[in-house]
């Protein structure tokens, strides 16, 4: 899932974070599903149970509007046209939830299951060959598979007040963050923690126009920016979503994904690598949000010498970090802006030609702000990560604005965000909705936003630095030699005092570290140990 999936409830509106606090049903239905799951790998069981929680929400919707049906004596509750009609997905007998439920105890509920998937993806044929269908097969414990159907029965997740909250959102996400933790990096790649998404659709605004993710994964970005024109009274139908995933699997996550959630989306017929065949090769986006895999040293790099997309340098063909930059900017539209996700070593590499791409991409005034981000948010590495956003036309705004925009050309706003955040955990951590507004806020009150303020550098904080100024700092884009170091606070006590105050304190921490040792000595010869002089 690469990306957010994971992205966030953003500031505006009232969705928890679902890989830290506030979890309630979701952590427990993860502890009673993961208790289910015996030896069988985190890899393999994720799409166990989320092709079961598929059919749950997509039958819990279909019954909810059968039984309106049902009290119509006009209509056909079996009539597909009545459900297509209101947007409803259409289930075939075979694949309701009530047939599973019922028949969860006997040895067939596996091709049951497998006959369910088969029919579904028959009566909608965008779904074809994309839904898990190897619940038949032996290695497969089916008293487990039965217990995990009572346990998903537990759940009401397509009903309209269930819609309304996401209740089904919040799962599926929350367990496609549980299943990339349990499987460390490999299982990272697919999935971006929600509270980085957020911080990346809040800042592009993606109100209207295309949207296009290179390496989608599960499709978290365009789950969140669908959110975000909803949270803020635009109409879903405003955005297009265009998207590649070059794993298999993940691709069918994706496709998936977005169903569940009634997004229609291109993400080509099938999965395929983006540099070596990309399935959009005319398409200029309004809007790029990614979180491509870091410093990534097989991506075939050798055989793609003359693409016309390295307009800024031909990227070294042992870290693939330049060549999505470039492939982001070559699919930008005229006034496109990209959000995207990279490791912080892109932001002052200078090896095998690294530094010169930046310096190019610099000079051309393309990159607009820099978020330097804290370390463990992500499941696949504790590394810190940064935030880069190139705008094609640092003078305009989008159309959805008003207003007038700031006239940024030849300037870029560095944020330093190392400091924010919050563990959740040992090894996680997490911002929250005042993190991310106070990020967002910040870049949009520097575009002159409408309604955004007036902008104003803050000490070890954020630094609107000019073209020269990165010139002085060698291409060097990162935050923390822009901003400075953050103002201490004055408490009004006099240097002097201050200093006399604590040299009296040291002095008398030196003493009774002296006496301590004196102490300690005397017992240890005491003790018959000795010591050199």
């Amino acid at each position: 899932m690469g990306k957010l999936m994971a992205r966030k409830s953003g500031s505006k509106n009232n969705n928890k974070p679902s890989n830290g606090a506030n979890l309630g049903f979701e952590a427990a239905m993860w502890a009673a599903a993961d208790k289910l799951r015996g030896h069988m790998d985190a890899a393999e069981y994720k799409h166990v149970v989320l092709g079961l929680i598929f059919l749950k929400y997509i039958s819990d919707a279909f019954e909810e509007h059968r039984a309106k049906l049902l009290d119509d004596p006009e209509a056909d509750p079996e009539d597909r046209d009545e459900y297509i009609a209101q947007n409803v997905f259409w289930v075939p007998k075979e694949a309701r939830w009530s047939q599973l439920q019922a028949n969860a105890k006997q040895p067939t509920i596996g091709k049951l299951i497998d006959d369910a998937m088969v029919a579904v993806e028959r009566e909608n044929p965008n779904l074809k060959g994309v839904l898990p269908k190897d619940y038949a097969r032996p290695t497969l414990d089916k008293q487990r598979l039965g217990e995990l159907i009572d346990l998903v029965s537990n759940l009401g997740l397509g009903d309209k007040a269930s819609r309304s909250k996401d209740v089904l959102g919040r799962v599926y996400e929350y367990f496609l963050s549980q299943f990339a933790s349990a499987e460390g990096k490999k299982g990272g790649q697919f999935y971006t923690p929600r509270c980085v998404v957020q911080v990346l659709v809040e800042m592009l605004s993606p109100y209207k126009g295309r949207v296009f993710d290179p390496c989608c994964g599960s499709g978290g970005m365009f789950v969140q920016s669908e959110k975000f024109v909803e949270a803020h009274g635009g109409r879903i139908g405003d955005i297009s979503i265009f998207g590649q995933e070059s794993n298999p699997t993940t691709w069918r996550l994706a496709k998936m994904n977005l169903a569940i959630r009634g997004i229609e989306g291109n993400l080509g017929p099938e999965n395929a690598d983006s540099f070596h065949r990309d399935l959009h090769p005319s398409l200029k986006a309004d809007y790029i949000l990614a979180n491509p895999p870091f410093n990534d040293s097989d991506w075939g790099g050798d055989r793609l010498r003359e693409d016309v997309r390295w307009k800024y340098g031909t990227p070294p063909a042992g870290n693939a970090n330049y060549a999505w930059v470039q492939n982001f900017i070559h699919h930008l539209s005229p006034t496109g802006l990209a959000g995207f996700v990279l490791a912080n070593g892109s932001m002052s590499s200078n090896q095998s030609g690294e530094g010169e791409i930046r310096k190019a991409i610099i000079e051309a005034d393309l990159v607009d702000c820099m978020v330097a981000l804290p370390g463990q948010l992500f499941y696949s590495t504790q590394i810190p990560v940064c935030l880069w956003f190139l705008r094609r036309d640092k003078r305009r705004l989008p159309a959805h604005s008003g207003g007038e925009a700031a006239d940024r050309r030849g300037q870029t706003l560095f944020i330093d965000a190392r400091k924010m955040g919050r563990l959740i955990d040992r090894v996680h951590r997490d911002l929250d909705a005042a993190d991310i507004e106070k990020i967002a806020g910040t870049y949009h009150t520097w575009r002159g936003d409408k309604g955004a303020g007036d902008y104003e550098d803050i000490a070890g904080f954020c630094k609107s630095a000019s073209l020269d100024e990165i010139r002085g700092h060698g291409f060097v884009l990162t935050p923390g030699r822009y901003v400075g170091a953050a103002e201490v606070e004055d408490d009004g006590e006099p240097f002097e005092d201050k200093m006399s105050r604590l040299v009296e304190t040291l002095d008398g921490q030196f003493a009774e570290s002296a006496r301590l040792e004196k102490e300690i000595r005397s017992n240890l010869i005491k003790l018959g140990f000795a010591f050199k002089s």
